[in-house]
Parts: C-alpha cells; sequence; structure tokens
C-alpha cells in the first residue's frame, strides 16, 4: 500500500520505479534455515504467496523437516521497526509494506484465532495491540479485562446490526401532506418487477409486505397461493437499511422524508434467507473466538494480612492538612541565568479548591532541585473523589530582561503576577489525587509534562487539561514528586453506602428539614430568575448560597437546574458533598438534553437523539480521568446494541487518536468496541482500506513532479485507480457517511481531483442495489473537517428543532465525517450548483454577473416547469429563510458565491465552515463581510416569483411570510439557547481552530440575545433583518470580486456539490479567442462599462445620491483615469476630517472603478 510519496526509496510508493513491473523480489528464510530469493506479484495476497513459496521449497533441501502449509505463517520487520506477525493473510503484500522485501517464515502458535483478531484490530484502530500489552499500567490491564467481558455479551443481530432508524413522534404537518391519508409506496421485487400499493401511514412493515405479495399473486394469476410475510423483510431501495418490526411506517425516518419530501417512497422485497446467509457469514467469524480467554491473567489476589492489622483507613478519617514533596524538574526549557518556580493547585472540575501552594524559585541549567513540602490549605479529609492536582512550571524574569529573554513566548501566555516579575509558562500537568480504585495515591511519581497552553488559564494552571502524562517523554519537562502515607494502611475514599450513612447522620444532628416550600415567595422568584440564566452565566457567592439552601425547592420545581446546583456546591467539605449524593437519588429524572450539562447517563434516550450529540459525548470522554467510567461503558453498551451508532463511534474516536492525550484511551474503547462486535471489524477494515488506497491517491497528484501538470496528475491517478489491487479495495464496502449506503464500484471516468490547494478528489461511485443512483464523495487529505462537522451536526439539530414545532425549513445538512489527522470525507449533493457558476454562466462579463438578478429565477426556470417551478420556489423560500437564520445564529463568514448552493429542485444550502462564531474574513483591517446574513436582491427576485416592484417593500407587504418564517424559526432556536451553547462549551477540548475558549461562545449568547426578553430579541433580529436587506449590495460588489477573481466559467459546470473553489477537473482551458480588430475591442470594453454603470445605478442607489459623478463611467475609458484620481483628492480631504463616517461608500466607489480599469486595460494586453 502506498504510503508517503515523497520519499524515492519506498518501494511500495505507487510512484516507485517498481510499480510497472508485475513482480518484487522477496528474501524468504524458512524455519529450517533454508534462504530463497524469489519473485513474486507485489499485489498477491499473503496465502498465494505462501503457495508458491511451498511449491519452490519442495526443490530445496530439508523440506521434509517442514510441517504442514498450515501450520506456518509469515513475520516481517514492518514500517516502525518492531517484527509483526502476519496473521491475516487475505492482505496483499503492497498493503503490508515491510521495511525490507523481506519475510520470515514461523510455527504458529496455539490460539490462531485470537492472534487473528488482534492483528485485525491493530490495524482497524492504526494502534498495535502490542502497545497496549507493553503497557505496565494495573488500570489498562483491568479496563481491558472487564471490557472483554462485558464485550462477550451478544445481542440480537439483526435487531443490533440494522436497528431500524425511527422518528420518535409523528408531527401533524406530516400527516396533512399525504394524498388522501395515505401514503403511495412502489414495492419493488427481486425480478424488478415493481407494485405500487395505496397504504395508511399506520401500516407495520410485515402488513404492508403481505399487501405487495397478495397483490402480485393477484397479478399472476396465483390467488390461491398463501402469501408467507414471514419469508420476506424489506429494504430501502438503494441502502442497506431494513423495515421491520410493529413499528408504523410513518415513524420510519426514510418514509417520513419521502412525505415530505412529496417523493413515493421505493422499498425492495427481500427473500429472508438473503438475510440469513449473511447472519450465519458473521456468526462463523464469531465461532473462532467466541469461547476464547482472555490473553489478560487474572488480577492478582490481595496479599493477605494479619488479623490485627488494619487493612484501610477511611479518608474522612484524616484530619490533616493535604501535602505533596516537589521533589526536583528535569528537562526544564528555560535559560540558566532564570529563575523558575512551580504553582499546584487542587481542583474539583474548573472550581479550585483552595489557594494554590507555590514553590521556591531556583536556577539550574536543566535540572532544578526544590526537595521541599507544598502544604495547601485544605484537609485531607475534605478533598472529593476527583481531585485534581495540576501543576505549572513557569519562569520569572525581571520586566527589563522582557526583550533579551523572552523573544520566542507568545505574548498571550504572559502572566504579571506582582510589580517588577514577570511570569511565563512553560509547561504544564496534571494528575489524580486519588487512583481508578479509589485510593490515596502515594509514593514519588514522575510527571511528563505538556508544552501546549490553552488560551484561558486559572492561576496559570491548566485544570480542564488532561490527567494523562505526556508519552513523547524524551523532551517533555519531567516533575518529580512525593505523596506522603497518611497512615499505615491504604487510605481510601468512603464506599457509596457509607457517604449516604454519612448524610443521614448529618440530616438527623442539625433537623434538617428535607419539605419543598421552604423559601419565600420573594427568595422563590430570584431562584427562577437564576435559573433561567444560560449556562455560562457565572453566579456569585450570594446567588450559590440561595440555592443550595432551596436545593429542594429545586429539586420540586426546576428540575432541570441540577448544573447549577451542581456549581454552588462547596465541593472542599465532605459534609456538602455527602448531602448531595443523598440528594441526587430522590432527585427527577432528567430529558437527553438538559442531562448533557451533566453528562448522567442513567435515563432512557432514543438512539436517534443519542446518535445527534454522540460528537460531543466523544469529546467528553477527555474530561474522564481514569479508563473504566460511566460515560465509557454506557456508550460502549449503546454502540454494541446498535451497529449504526457503533460505526460513528469508531470513526469519531479513530479520528483523533493520533492525539497523544488520549490515544491510550481512545485505542482501549475501540478494542473493546471491536471485540464485542466482531462481524463489524471485517466491514470497517473495509472501510480503512479504502481510504488508506484514496489517501494514497492523493498524496501521488500531490508529487512535485506531476502536481503542476494537471494531465500527467490526472494520467496518473486514472492508471492508480484501474489496478486491480485498488478496484478490488475500492468496491463492494459501506459507505463510511452513512453505514446504509452500499458503495459497489467506482466509476473511474467520472473520478477527478479539484483545484483546490489539497488536491481533494471526487469520487464517483456506483450503487448496484435495487434502484441505486450513483453516489459522490469528496475526498480530503490535508484540511481538518472536524469544525464542518460540528457546524453540520448543529444544523441537523436545528433542523429537528424546527421540526418538532412543525416548522420544516428544507435544510440540506450533508454528510460530513473526519476520519483522520486532517483527512475525511464530505457527502456530494447531487443535481446542484454554486451560486457563482449559476450567475457566470448567465452573463457574458464576470464583472457584472453578480448583478444579474435573473441569472437564478431563470436556472430553476429551467430546471422546473409548471407546477414543479412553484414548488422550486416554495423549496427556496423555505430554506432560504432556513439558512439566514442558521447563519446568523452560527457566525459563519466567508459567504461568497462558491459557498452558496441551490438543488434544482430549489434548496439553497450552505458549504464551507471554515469561519463560524463571528470570525469573518477581513482585509487590510477591514471587514469583507458587513452583513449579518446572506440576503440578496436575486434572493428576493426568487421569493418574489419575479414580480417587480419596490423591494424597499420587501418583507412588510410583498413577502410577508418570508419575514415570518425567520422570525419563527429564531424563536425557536432561542428557547433551546442552552442546549447549543452547552453543545459548543463540551467541544471546547477538541482544539478546533476558532472555538478555543468560553469567549468564543460569546457570540452565540449575543445572536440569541439570551438575555433579553423575546420581544426585545425579536427586535435584535428584525433589526439585523432589515440590515442585512439593506446593506446587501456589499454582498453584492463581494461576489464580483470574488467572480473576477476566480472566473471559472471555462470548466465544465458540475452537476453535484458540495465544493469550493474552481471545480475543473480537465487541464487547461478551451482555445484563446480569436483575434478582433481594436475597433471590436473598445466596443466590447464601452459594453462592459455602460452595464456596471446599469447595474450601479439600480443597486447602489446611495452611491449615486452621494457621488453623481459615476455617471461619467458611460464615457470611454480615459475618462475612468480622471475620475479615479479625483476619488483620490476627495479621500484625502476627508480624511482629515470624519473618514469612516463620510467616506465608506467612496472607498467601495474606488474599488468598483479599479476593477473596470483592470478589465479594460486587460482587453489590450
Amino acid at each position: 500500500m502506498p504510503p508517503a510519496m515523497t520519499d524515492i526509496l519506498d518501494i511500495w510508493a505507487v510512484d516507485s520505479h517498481l510499480v510497472n513491473d508485475a513482480c518484487i523480489t522477496v528474501d524468504f528464510l524458512l524455519p529450517t534455515g533454508i534462504f530463497i530469493q524469489m519473485d513474486v506479484p507485489r499485489e498477491a495476497t499473503l496465502q498465494h504467496i505462501k503457495l508458491l513459496l511451498w511449491k519452490q521449497a519442495q526443490s530445496y533441501p530439508l523440506f521434509t523437516f517442514l510441517g504442514q502449509m498450515e501450520a506456518y505463517m509469515f513475520e516481517c520487520v514492518n514500517q516502525a521497526a518492531v517484527h509483526e506477525e502476519l496473521e491475516d493473510e487475505s492482505r496483499r503484500l503492497c498493503d503490508v509494506r515491510p521495511f525490507l522485501p523481506a519475510l520470515k517464515l514461523v510455527t504458529r502458535n496455539c490460539g490462531r484465532a485470537e492472534k487473528l483478531l488482534d492483528s485485525k484490530i491493530g490495524v482497524l484502530i492504526s494502534k498495535g495491540l502490542h502497545e497496549l500489552d507493553a503497557l505496565q499500567d494495573p488500570e489498562v490491564k483491568e479496563f481491558r479485562a472487564k471490557m472483554l467481558r462485558i464485550s462477550e455479551e451478544w445481542m440480537e443481530w439483526l435487531q443490533c446490526s440494522f436497528c431500524p432508524l425511527l422518528e420518535p413522534s409523528v408531527p401533524d404537518n406530516i400527516l396533512d401532506k399525504l394524498h388522501g391519508g395515505q401514503i403511495v409506496i412502489a414495492v419493488r421485487f427481486d425480478n424488478s418487477q415493481i407494485v405500487s400499493l395505496k397504504v395508511s401511514p399506520h401500516t407495520s412493515p410485515s402488513a404492508l409486505t403481505e399487501q405487495a405479495l397478495r397483490k402480485w399473486l393477484t397479478t399472476h394469476g396465483k390467488e390461491e397461493e398463501e402469501a408467507n410475510s414471514n419469508n420476506f423483510v424489506l429494504r430501502v431501495s438503494g441502502r442497506l437499511e431494513y423495515l421491520f418490526g410493529d413499528h408504523p411506517l410513518i415513524q420510519f425516518k426514510y418514509i417520513r422524508n419521502c412525505v415530505t419530501n412529496n417523493e413515493s417512497p421505493h422499498l425492495t422485497l427481500i427473500d429472508s434467507c438473503t438475510v440469513k446467509e449473511v447472519f450465519e457469514k458473521e456468526l462463523s467469524t464469531i465461532g473462532a473466538v467466541v469461547n476464547r480467554k482472555s490473553s489478560n491473567p487474572p488480577l492478582p489476589l490481595p496479599p493477605k494480612r494479619r488479623a490485627t492489622s488494619q487493612i484501610s483507613t477511611c479518608v474522612w478519617d484524616v484530619m490533616v492538612p493535604f501535602t505533596i514533596v516537589l521533589v526536583k524538574g528535569s528537562k526544564v526549557n528555560a535559560e540558566e541565568t532564570v529563575k523558575v518556580q512551580v504553582r499546584a493547585g487542587l481542583f474539583h472540575g474548573t472550581e479550585l479548591l483552595c489557594k494554590p501552594a507555590v514553590s521556591a524559585e531556583t536556577f539550574g541549567k536543566n535540572e532544578h532541585v526544590w526537595d521541599k513540602t507544598l502544604e495547601f490549605e485544605i484537609n485531607v479529609c475534605d478533598l472529593p473523589r476527583m481531585t485534581r492536582l495540576c501543576f505549572a512550571v513557569y519562569a520569572v524574569m525581571d520586566k527589563v530582561k522582557k526583550q533579551k529573554s523572552t523573544k520566542n513566548i507568545h505574548a498571550k501566555y504572559q502572566t504579571i503576577r506582582k510589580a517588577g516579575k514577570v511570569h511565563y509558562p512553560i509547561a504544564w500537568v496534571n494528575t489524580m489525587v486519588f487512583d481508578y480504585r479509589g485510593q490515596m495515591k502515594t509514593g514519588e511519581i514522575i510527571l511528563h509534562s505538556w508544552s501546549s497552553f490553552p488560551d484561558e488559564l486559572e492561576e496559570m494552571l491548566n485544570p480542564i487539561g488532561t490527567v494523562q502524562t505526556n508519552p513523547y517523554t524524551e523532551n517533555a519537562t519531567a516533575l518529580h514528586i512525593k505523596f506522603p502515607a497518611y497512615s499505615r494502611s491504604t487510605v481510601f475514599y468512603p464506599p457509596f453506602d457509607k457517604i449516604l450513612e454519612k448524610a443521614a447522620q448529618i440530616a438527623r444532628n442539625s433537623d434538617c428539614v428535607t419539605m419543598a416550600g421552604r423559601g419565600g415567595k420573594k427568595f422563590h422568584i430570584e431562584l427562577k430568575e437564576i435559573m433561567e440564566r444560560d449556562p455560562l452565566y457565572q453566579l456569585c457567592e450570594n446567588e450559590k448560597d440561595l440555592i443550595w439552601t432551596l436545593r429542594y425547592d429545586c429539586r420540586e420545581n426546576f428540575p432541570q437546574s441540577l448544573p447549577k446546583l451542581l456549581l454552588s456546591v462547596k465541593w472542599n467539605k465532605h459534609e456538602d458533598m455527602a448531602q448531595l449524593q443523598a440528594l441526587l437519588q430522590i432527585w427527577p429524572k432528567l430529558s437527553p438534553r438538559d442531562a448533557l450539562e451533566l453528562l448522567d447517563f442513567n435515563y432512557p434516550d432514543h438512539d436517534e437523539e443519542l446518535s445527534q450529540y454522540l460528537l460531543q459525548l466523544v469529546q467528553v470522554l477527555r474530561y474522564e480521568p481514569y479508563y473504566d467510567c460511566a460515560l465509557s461503558r454506557f456508550l460502549l453498551e449503546r454502540a454494541q446494541a446498535n451497529r449504526r451508532i457503533g460505526h460513528f463511534l469508531f470513526w469519531h474516536l479513530r479520528s483523533e487518536i493520533h492525539m497523544p492525550a488520549v490515544s491510550v484511551q481512545f485505542a482501549l474503547i475501540l478494542e473493546a468496541y471491536c471485540r464485542g462486535s466482531i462481524p463489524h471489524i471485517e466491514v470497517l477494515k473495509r472501510q480503512v482500506e479504502a481510504l488508506t488506497k484514496l489517501k494514497a491517491v492523493n498524496e501521488l497528484i500531490k508529487l512535485g513532479t506531476i502536481k503542476n501538470t494537471k494531465s500527467k496528475a490526472k494520467e496518473a491517478m486514472m492508471t492508480c485507480l484501474k489496478q486491480s489491487a485498488y478496484t478490488e479495495t475500492l468496491s463492494n464496502l459501506q459507505s463510511p457517511l452513512n453505514p446504509s449506503v452500499i458503495l459497489s464500484g467506482l466509476n473511474v471516468e467520472k473520478c477527478r481531483f479539484m483545484d483546490s490547494k489539497m488536491k481533494p478528489l471526487w469520487i464517483v461511485y456506483e450503487n448496484k442495489l435495487l434502484g441505486g443512483e450513483s453516489l459522490g464523495i469528496i475526498i480530503k487529505n490535508g484540511d481538518d473537517l472536524r469544525q464542518d462537522m460540528l457546524t453540520l451536526q448543529i444544523l441537523r439539530l436545528m433542523d429537528m428543532l424546527w421540526k418538532e414545532a412543525n416548522l420544516d425549513l428544507r435544510i440540506v445538512p450533508y454528510g460530513c465525517l473526519a476520519t483522520g489527522d486532517k483527512s475525511g470525507l464530505i457527502e456530494v449533493v447531487s443535481a446542484s450548483e454554486t451560486i457563482a457558476n449559476i450567475q457566470l454562466t448567465n452573463s457574458n462579463v464576470a464583472a457584472t454577473a453578480a448583478f444579474n438578478k435573473d441569472a437564478l429565477l431563470n436556472w430553476l426556470k429551467e430546471k422546473n416547469s409548471g407546477d414543479a417551478l412553484d414548488r422550486a420556489i416554495e423549496e427556496f423560500t423555505l430554506s432560504c429563510a432556513g439558512y439566514c437564520v442558521a447563519t446568523y445564529v452560527l457566525g459563519i463568514g466567508d459567504r461568497h458565491s462558491d459557498n452558496i448552493m441551490v438543488r434544482s429542485t430549489g434548496q439553497l444550502f450552505h458549504i464551507d465552515f471554515g469561519h463560524i462564531l463571528g470570525n469573518f474574513k477581513s482585509k487590510f483591517g477591514i471587514k469583507r463581510e458587513r452583513v449579518p446574513f446572506i440576503l440578496t436582491y436575486d434572493f428576493i427576485h426568487v421569493i418574489q416569483q419575479g414580480k417587480t416592484g419596490n423591494t424597499e417593500k420587501f418583507g412588510r407587504q410583498v413577502s410577508f411570510w418570508f419575514r415570518q418564517y425567520c422570525e419563527e424559526a429564531y424563536l425557536i432556536l432561542r428557547k433551546n439557547g442552552n442546549l447549543f451553547i452547552t453543545l459548543f462549551a463540551l467541544m471546547l477540548t477538541a482544539g478546533l481552530p476558532e472555538l478555543t475558549s468560553v469567549k468564543d461562545i460569546q457570540y452565540l449568547k449575543d445572536s440569541l440575545a439570551l438575555g433579553k426578553t423575546d420581544e426585545d430579541a425579536l427586535k435584535q433580529f428584525r433589526q439585523k433583518f432589515d440590515e442585512a436587506l439593506r446593506e446587501s449590495w456589499t454582498t453584492k460588489v463581494n461576489w464580483m470580486a470574488h467572480n473576477v477573481a476566480k472566473d471559472n466559467r471555462s470548466a465544465p459546470a458540475p452537476t453535484q456539490g458540495p465544493l469550493s473553489g474552481s471545480a475543473n477537473p480537465e487541464t487547461g482551458g478551451p482555445p484563446p479567442p480569436p483575434n478582433t480588430t481594436s475597433n471590436r475591442r473598445i466596443q466590447q470594453s464601452q459594453a462592459q462599462v455602460d452595464e456596471v454603470v446599469d447595474v450601479m445605478r439600480m443597486n447602489m442607489e446611495k452611491v449615486m445620491e452621494r457621488d453623481t459623478k459615476l455617471s461619467e463611467l458611460d464615457d470611454r475609458a480615459d475618462a475612468l483615469q480622471a475620475g479615479a484620481s479625483q476619488f483620490e483628492t476627495s479621500a484625502a480631504k476627508l480624511k482629515r476630517k470624519n473618514w469612516w463616517k463620510n467616506c465608506k461608500m467612496m472607498i467601495i466607489l474606488g474599488g468598483v472603478c479599479a476593477i473596470i480599469l483592470i478589465i479594460i486595460i486587460s482587453k489590450y494586453i
């Protein structure tokens, strides 16, 4: 398998000179000591190579001393310089990629099925299990043993593998769209015959199957035969998605979407024997390992103690201050003349439990020795179970030395602590005070620290950072600390029953009243106001005291306020903590959306809703201090019960396994999932292999030798995709974007690469399932798609919330999935086109294309006629309203005309979400985007169905319903504002470029106006709506500049999206036009000037009012130069006065003049 293409010595690379040779010379070493060198096909499987070797070995000495061929397997040295046993003989030699073409034949050990499974899991999760075996960490070993026992519990296969996609409820507006209260369904049989049925939306799949069979038998004159529906199962045509169970048809997601889109559902009737064959095949993969024993030895029994000794001590009995010994620090990245200091703090979550402890300042070359005790102002008995001990190593410098000593330190890390001193963070590291068994740590440990700091620090400490130490120990700063022993026996945190006993004892001693209604009316009003505030609101001490005092009122009247109650607990008092634990036992169940703030999963929820929040749940695993936690168990259980959840859990974890902070944790969870879902391994393995091949193709076309020559790159790509090793690997697999979709085979002739910097691949697949259509996927390699994935997830959530309120705004949240380090997939939306291409194909001049308001409407008329056009305009109106509100709330920027697309059915949608949360692009300090969202006059022209009139009255008279849609959608999102803030807050540690601190989420609070009443919020939105409409001409100017800079009209117009930039896959463009006479050039140039002036007069009336000299653009080209000079003179005068207030339009006018000059001059060059 070709890896990095830059290494010319890589004999397995697709650009190697050996790629043209069918064979490669391999050295083989047999167990008898015989050395054989022979040529083997580089794309042959290991099984085939072993067969060839066995035939060759028969002619060599000592062959009779060999056993059966099946008793041996190959071993090689892999690219990581590690001996690897090649158990899986279905792998190709070019995919194995040994370091050198040398294979050793070794005897198989017992337990082949287990070793084969380990090998497959290691390849699948991109982390060899031998790395986990080598970790001398008892927590890792215990977690693997526990998860192995849980994974061996098997569930019903069909329900797990193809769990039906259901909607929890049926909105009234869905039933209103039915024709006569019935659904028209087309059912296809295996012989391609189709029957059409009208059924009730409440019909079950089995009843539909029986009706379809009866109609088929009647059509073929076999009415007397019995229709046994149990022998068949319904499958969505073109997908690996089944309809079964006692659920009504309208509850299935596919049926619901068809009804919403006014489409007829297409189902295929499959013989159940076909499904049973798949079932039996998967069972056979389990049989070899289902009775396996754990490769991990059982945990040793605790050593026997004498009866007179005390077994353990409860931490609540230790009434002394907590202390640690700071021994030394090594590999500290600081100059010898710089003083180094260590700060340590105890945290529960992000709450500082007591004042941080600070060491003395020391000098040192590479090692700093303290050997001092740090004492904290909190007793050991008051430490919570999840206490984190956080360290920060920093340099202490005088201000006068700043210029000399700190030139390479980023300014944002600077923290001035006292006069004349400046502190610069060097490293940080966190560890838990209690281990995973609840025992307090003792003895000396070494903490290898991290050098990258977040934007926000608490007392220069990083409490939300990982508690895992840096695995790259060679250059990491190391802190040597020692935990003292507070007792001769083990100090442990009390079990849950002891905590409840403590709470009961406190209640008896204090005669605590546990009835609701303790607070008066005044306090209840104040409590309600506090509970309605957003999750980011910082509670003051008085508010915390009030919430804690009225905690039983909160339970009775505000159960959703539990997150704020937890923020009000004094975690440095074990008595309060015990009372809280007792209160939680009688707290009402929370909805999944409310519980996201807590991540307490002891509640029933729907798999579809769990999938909606899976991205955040994976990120929250970073906060978990121990491998074996409730969240990891919860995710594993749900993933093994529903293969679709398991599919996305696998990819979310695997896409970040390269990150050192979570590498071991995510690898352990992935291993546990694979061992519990053995049949799913082969499916995922095919996807991993396919993506590895496609990544290699992308690396090939980015090679320096062919990168700048499109024809060579296209030829290399086609040649590579046509190789048998690639064809087989890339065929007949489930789509990583949607496991219900089968990617049958490549349509190589339609595959291409795009022109952007990273050369993403445009891959077209055929879908050979009955009724399946061709599918397009964009393969990204070099771009981080996680921010796009988050934005699309939020768009899906908005769509779900709107539909729950009976408002369907026709959102198109296309598929997007990160699959690795800066790599991933994007779903291609069929029959769609960018606004830029629509405008350019309807205009002769790129500079004026953006001002052609008829272009979009004419394009829709070309694609639709009659009633279809009315439906397309309705689709456009609804989707435009949805995206206006969504892009405003999320602060999505860089909205040029290539980032907005329209489907032929009329649905408008946005793509490429590289700028969110108000991070709008700017040029030379000037914002390029000045509108809160995109609502241009050509959009209005479509919404008005082409009717002309005074566009200033838009929204008040002409299209009242459009404004109503926007306002209703905005208020729905406001009601769920806390949910959106929570979802973004949970992603803070993901490392997204524009979501790094709580300050970034402030934009959401402002756009949703969470601190205001509904009336004030609606007033704010209406002002933004009017502003977007009033300033839409600035958007048109931006689009004009974009169209001129990236005029791709010579490219064949793509029929699918999303995409960004030019979509021209071919080399070059059409031949240049023949030379024309000078007069003809002048006429064309004059026509361009006239057209620009006409458009500017029509769309920028305010500019015309400020400067009537714009009409001079109707004259010949030399007048433009004089106009530009006059503009510069006027601008200089205005700058001395109030520049920004009086000259905003003049700046834009100057830009327009400059662009027109460039266009005219270019005609003569």
